[in-house]
């Protein structure tokens, strides 16, 4: 855990959590079945992700993939007891050894969704804004440029590219390749450019959507259904681009239990981040869902 006045502080209230015995009352209650537990990553390490998957299976959870979560939508598979989903957003290159490899090695269902233009060019686009800001070129943060309109957004990466070189922070096409051939991982769509789709024009957003999807299909030979929308961000026309691009299921970043009730909105399926760097306990307390519905206000 990362030294920091934050981590500290919040590794003793998830500490206290525990101890009232909300983790365990939610623990229960995902084990009778109430809801299914909706996890997802960034980029965690491999201790991290390892510690995760024992925790799961020493608790007597089972995890379940989007395929198994389809069906429990279509109403081919009962709601499950005691499930867990996971997925991990954006494809960085560390989640190739810390996350793929450990899941096939556990056989371990798990969705990573890719943004196609950072595996072709290896880089995010977030990344230069962060690394603009550190060095004072001048330039809008990368949480300024979330709220400008796409257009502006990109124009002002490609000023930012001219003057930094990145290193590779995500997986090659080579290694989507490798961990899509196994039966444990299955890949999802995240946009092309990782833009905030909300402030895509209509033209922007179709071409966004219908890039990423027809990319990986050069690349793996499978038509992915499932997506992601990157940082959490849509609409209702968000929503409907999706249904005419013919994807079945798409995930927000809404902290919420994945309920019988929530899988009738089949585009704004909630999932429950974990944060990488904090504690065991933190996580613990986000994975059962008490941290969002206690602290979000606080942290």
């Amino acid at each position: 855990m990362k030294f920091k006045f934050r981590n500290v502080l919040a590794y003793f209230v998830a500490q206290f959590f525990i101890l009232i015995g909300l983790v365990n009352r939610a623990k229960k209650k995902a084990l009778k079945g109430d809801f299914i537990l909706s996890i997802y990553f960034h980029n965690p390490s491999k201790k991290e992700f390892e510690f995760i998957i024992k925790w799961f299976n020493r608790n007597g959870f089972k995890f379940i993939g989007v395929d198994d979560l389809k069906k429990i939508i279509n109403g081919s598979m009962s709601f499950p007891k005691g499930a867990v989903l996971l997925t991990a957003d954006d494809g960085w290159a560390s989640n190739y050894e810390n996350v793929a490899e450990v899941a096939i090695n556990n056989k371990i269902p798990i969705t990573i969704f890719i943004p196609t233009e950072a595996i072709e060019t290896g880089n995010y686009w977030f990344s230069y804004a962060k690394k603009a800001k550190k060095l004072g070129l001048g330039y809008l943060s990368s949480k300024m440029l979330k709220n400008v309109p796409n257009a502006e957004r990109m124009a002002v990466i490609t000023e930012i590219k001219k003057q930094i070189k990145m290193p590779r922070e995500a997986m090659t096409v080579s290694q989507i390749q490798s961990i899509a051939a196994s039966p444990w991982i299955n890949i999802g769509g995240h946009s092309h450019t990782h833009p905030i789709l909300p402030k895509c024009s209509d033209e922007e957003l179709e071409l966004e959507i219908s890039i990423n999807r027809r990319n990986i299909f050069t690349w793996i030979n499978y038509q992915i259904d499932t997506f992601a929308y990157p940082n959490g961000d849509y609409g209702v026309r968000e929503i409907n681009a999706l249904e005419k691009e013919n994807f079945e299921i798409g995930f927000s970043n809404k902290p919420e239990y994945l309920s019988a009730q929530s899988l009738n909105s089949k585009f704004e399926l909630p999932r429950i981040g974990i944060l990488e760097g904090a504690s065991k306990a933190e996580n613990i307390c986000r994975m059962v869902g008490v941290w969002h519905k206690n602290t979000l206000k606080v942290f």
